[in-house]
């Protein structure tokens, strides 16, 4: 691992993905293994002023031993005190911001029993709730970034030692994150300019719904929510601050109307749903909900995912990805959704994000329905896009639009 690329990768999510602000609480959410990733970024937020920095380590294997040996009413408590330690820092002088370093075993808790998974991952989302909201609707910077682990680069590169294995997903995280060109936060400006003009040229056009259409069997129709605002590479704080909650991110997304999605859909890239590989998924959309469905591998698993809650059948997320995108042009099937989303077109199963409807974050969950924005405690990207994709736009006024030919823009910016 190339320690200056490293420090730079830290600097740049905390400068740009992140974006931290003087006087404000960094909150770094950090896997054990991380931790010489987190100390990182945090002399990089303390650097450019931030108030203080709070990391709060998880560690995988115990909660691998909690999930198979204790009881699951003990695991659904969340106590109210771990609610109150994330809103005690938001509520406070200066605010936070929130960054998630993602650096797990895509397999963790493969041989556990994925109902009581599901159920425990649902009781723990339900009882943060209140904190969700704040990423949810983007009332603070928050992003997502990921490092190696050498179990997940064991998966990724399962030919090589663990050590070598490590250092070439490091090396290819650095290439698909813009980091290798030794600029990244100019990379970047740059790729955000590019993205938001096409995320622009999606709101000119005013559309009524999407068609996505692949040689695999894929033909799905998405009718789009009451006043959606498509949403891309950077976002905006309700503070003013703008942050990329993704790092990677190729996306340009927005809500689907949750009672209009029809047809059928193929899975083109397998989905790690609780640390269980799910493959060769499709689902057949009617009036918006699913009522149909297959997997090759872990059906059952996908199945307990959808029936999660009432909104887990539905979608809250249509993103559009080019197929030359880096993380696709890479190759590599990272087995890690932040890096896999973003390379192919995909669906999200569960919530809606309220800012991807004109005035939606300070929208009531039941106004936000009203709009066809879903309601759910899960919110779940599934890769659908193919090299061959086509996606065309109706506009309100009745007119069709190209927007993706053989799985890359069409429009004119």
């Amino acid at each position: 691992m190339n320690q200056k690329m490293m420090e730079q990768y830290a600097e740049f999510i905390v400068q740009v993905g992140v974006n931290v602000q003087k006087n404000q609480t960094l909150i770094i959410n950090c896997p054990l293994d991380a931790a010489y990733f987190a100390r990182a970024c945090m002399k990089a937020a303390l650097q450019v002023g931030a108030r203080d920095v709070v990391i709060r380590y998880t560690d995988e294997k115990a909660e691998r031993i909690r999930l198979e040996l204790a009881e699951e009413s003990v695991l659904c408590d969340v106590k109210p005190y771990v609610l109150r330690s994330y809103l005690d820092y938001a509520e406070s002088e200066g605010g936070c911001c929130v960054l998630s370093i993602s650096a797990s075993d895509p397999e963790a808790y493969k041989g556990l029993d994925a109902g009581k998974i599901n159920r425990v991952a649902l009781a723990r989302r339900q009882a943060l709730q209140p904190w969700r909201s704040y990423t949810m609707n983007d009332r603070i910077q928050w992003c997502v970034a990921a490092i190696p682990t050498p179990a997940w680069a064991k998966k990724v590169f399962p030919e090589l030692e663990a050590e070598q294995a490590e250092e070439k997903l490091w090396q290819t995280i650095f290439d698909v994150c813009r980091v290798t060109g030794g600029n990244p936060v100019q990379e970047w400006k740059e790729h955000i300019a590019k993205t938001t003009a096409y995320r622009d040229k999606l709101n000119q056009l005013n559309l009524e719904s999407i068609r996505m259409q692949s040689a695999n069997g894929t033909d799905l129709t998405v009718g789009l929510a009451e006043g959606h605002t498509w949403e891309g590479a950077s976002s905006k704080a309700e503070n003013g601050f703008t942050f990329v909650a993704n790092v990677p991110t190729e996306e340009v997304f927005t809500a689907p109307h949750c009672l209009r999605v029809n047809g059928v859909v193929k899975g083109t890239k397998p989905y790690v749903y609780n640390g269980q590989p799910i493959e060769n998924f499709s689902f057949t959309f009617k009036d918006g909900k699913v009522v149909e469905y297959s997997a090759d591998k872990n059906q059952e698993v996908l199945g307990q995912m959808l029936d999660s809650d009432e909104g887990a059948r539905r979608i809250g997320e249509v993103a559009l990805v080019p197929a030359s995108s880096p993380i696709n042009r890479s190759g590599v099937l990272f087995f890690n959704t932040l890096y896999d989303e973003n390379a192919a077109c995909h669906i999200a199963f569960g919530a809606g994000y309220p800012t991807t409807v004109k005035g939606g974050s300070s929208m009531s969950s039941e106004q936000l329905l009203e709009c066809g924005v879903n309601q759910s405690a899960i919110h779940e990207d599934m890769m659908v896009g193919a090299e061959d994709m086509t996606i065309t736009g109706l506009t309100r006024d009745g007119q069709t639009v190209t927007i993706f030919e053989n799985g890359e823009w069409a429009l004119e910016v």
